[in-house]
Formats: C-alpha cells, structure tokens, sequence
C-alpha cells in the first residue's frame, strides 16, 4: 500500500501542474498595472479547473503524509522525480512543448537515478 501513496501523491502533483499550465494558457500572459494583475489571478483563483488543481496538490500532500509512514523519506524520495519525467512527456503531447536531445537524456537520467536508489 505504500507505493500507492508514492503513486498518488506523483499523480496528485502531475494532475495539478498539468491543469495549472492548460488553464492559465487559456487565459493569456499576466498583465502589467497591478490592479489587472490582481484581477487576472482573481479569476484564475475562482476558475473549476484551477482550484481542483489546489484540491490535487492538498490530495497529493495528504497522500505524501500517509507514504512517510511506510518508507523512509530517502527512499520514498527519489520517487518524486517521476513527476519530473511524467510533466514533461505529458507537457510535450498536450501543450506542444519542445522536446530535445539534452531534455531527454536528462529525464533519462533521472528514471536510471530511481532505478539505482531502488
């Protein structure tokens, strides 16, 4: 059950950063004056999507507290990493994002890293 939680509170942090991106591409670049700055992230605060983004990030804490009581946090860590990896392959489909070599091999790394401390 633990890797559960490792695995819930990678998929909370990925749903969150992910709809966080959609949403605000949606509504454009952030304004210069102050008052519209405040305005647009008002908006952005009370938008569905953006807060089941916080509601995410709160499941994904609650699901990190409960893997910290199975594993210790230098293992269970490096496991965090994966959101790293899953943002970016996920950011390349959904949004277009560039993909390179240096971006790739350094995404590799970094599951090789996870595979070594396992």
């Amino acid at each position: 059950m633990g890797y559960a939680y490792i695995f819930g509170t990678i998929f909370f942090t990925v749903y969150g950063q992910l709809i966080l991106k959609w949403k605000i591409d949606q509504q454009g670049n952030l304004p210069g004056p102050l008052g519209d700055k405040i305005l647009f992230l008002l908006q952005l605060l009370l938008n569905p999507w953006i807060i089941s983004g916080f509601l995410a990030a709160f499941l994904a804490a609650l699901s990190w507290m409960a893997a910290m009581t199975k594993f210790d946090i230098s293992y269970a860590y490096p496991f965090m990493s994966l959101s790293f990896v899953l943002v970016f392959i996920l950011s390349a489909f959904l949004f277009g994002e560039p993909v390179d070599t240096q971006k790739i091999i350094g995404f590799s790394l970094i599951v090789l890293g996870i595979i070594v401390m396992r």
